[in-house]
C-alpha cells in the first residue's frame, strides 16, 4: 500500500512509499479507501518533530471498504469524512467508527476533507461562548482554514460578526462569508464589546482583543501564528472585567468527533456552510502543497486528491 512517511531527506520532510502494511482494524474500526485529504499548518510542525518514519495525516474523506465488526459506524460503500490522529495520508486507513460521519452525495470528497481539524475547531470554539444570537463575535485570521468556518457558523447562529484579516485584499472574500464588519487591525476604539472571541493568531493581538471584550466574555485561543501571547491584568481593565481566556484544544472530547463532523457535513449539504478550498492538488504533490501553505499563496484549505 502506498502512503507518506516522514523523512528528513525528502521534499518537505516527506517520502511517498509503496510498502506500507495494509490496515488491520479492531472491532470498533472501519477501513476507509482515501479519496482526498487536507493539510494543516500544525502538521508541518509535527513532521519536523517526528522526522524518521512517522505517518502524518488527520483530515480524510473516502469510502468505507470494511465495516466495523461491532456494527458501529457506516457500512461498506458509504462515503465518509474522518478525523484521525495520524496515518491519514495513505491509500487506505483504519478509523475508529466514532470519528467517522457519513456524507450526503451533495458533499464532495474535497469539501469533506476540509472539515475535520478546521471545522471542528471553529464549531467547538464557538460553543465556548454559549448562545451567540444577537451577540458580537470577533474572529481573528478570518480568511484562514478555521476562520472561514468560524465566520459562517457564527453568522448562522445569529451573531454579529467582526472578522479580522491580515491584508486588505482579503476583506471582500471574508465579507462574502457573511461578516458584518471586516478589519485589518484591532486598533479602532469602536470595536466590540465582544461576547466571544475566536483567536487563532495569538501574539500581541490577543491582548488587543481582550481590551475589546465585554464583561464576562469568552476568548478561545486555539493558535499562535503570530507567536506566543503575553497578557496582563491591565488588559482586562478596559471593559473585559472578569472575562475568560481559554486555551482551546479542539480534539477534546474525542468520543463526539463523528457527531460533530456529521453536523458540519449536513450544513455543507444544505448550503448553509461553504468550505473555502484555495487549492486542490494530486496527493503525490503533498510537499508542494505544504510549500504553498508556508508561502501563504492561497486562502482557505489546501486539499490533496487521490485517484480519479
Amino acid at each position: 500500500m502506498r502512503g507518506f512517511v516522514t523523512d528528513p531527506k525528502g521534499a518537505g520532510g516527506l517520502r511517498l512509499v509503496d510498502d506500507l502494511a495494509e490496515p488491520v482494524p479492531s472491532g470498533h474500526d472501519v477501513v476507509v479507501e482515501v479519496r482526498a485529504f487536507a493539510i494543516n499548518h500544525d502538521e508541518a510542525n509535527l513532521i519536523a518533530r517526528r522526522p524518521d518514519g512517522w505517518r502524518p495525516g488527520q483530515d480524510v474523506a473516502g469510502v468505507v471498504v470494511a465495516a466495523a465488526g461491532d456494527g458501529s459506524g457506516p457500512g461498506v460503500g458509504a462515503r465518509v469524512v474522518c478525523y484521525l490522529d495520524w496515518e491519514g495520508w495513505a491509500e487506505r486507513v483504519v478509523v475508529p467508527s466514532h470519528c467517522v460521519a457519513a456524507l450526503d452525495d451533495r458533499v464532495s470528497f474535497e469539501q469533506a476533507a476540509s472539515l475535520p481539524v478546521a471545522g471542528l475547531t471553529a464549531l467547538r470554539a464557538l460553543r465556548v461562548g454559549g448562545a451567540v444570537l444577537g451577540r458580537q463575535v470577533l474572529v481573528t485570521g478570518a480568511s484562514g482554514g478555521v476562520g472561514q468556518f468560524a465566520v459562517q457558523l457564527a453568522v448562522a447562529a445569529g451573531a454579529r460578526v467582526t472578522a479580522q484579516v491580515s491584508r486588505s485584499e482579503r476583506e471582500a472574500g471574508v465579507r462574502a462569508l457573511g461578516a458584518h464588519r471586516v478589519v485589518t487591525s484591532l486598533d479602532a476604539d469602536d470595536l466590540g464589546p465582544f461576547h466571544v472571541v475566536l483567536d487563532g493568531i495569538g501574539g500581541a493581538q490577543t491582548a488587543q482583543a481582550i481590551r475589546h471584550m465585554a464583561p464576562g466574555g469568552q476568548l478561545a485561543l486555539y493558535g499562535k501564528v503570530a507567536g506566543d501571547t503575553s497578557i496582563s491584568i491591565s488588559d482586562f481593565y478596559a471593559q473585559g472585567w472578569n472575562a475568560h481566556v481559554i486555551g482551546f484544544v479542539s480534539p477534546v472530547p474525542d468520543e463526539t468527533k463523528g457527531e460533530d463532523l456529521g453536523i458540519l457535513a449536513e450544513l455543507v449539504a444544505d448550503g448553509r456552510l461553504t468550505p473555502h478550498i484555495g487549492l486542490v492538488m494530486d496527493w503525490e504533490r503533498t510537499a508542494e502543497g505544504f510549500a504553498a501553505l508556508e508561502r501563504r499563496e492561497t486562502t482557505g484549505k489546501i486539499v490533496m486528491r487521490i485517484g480519479a
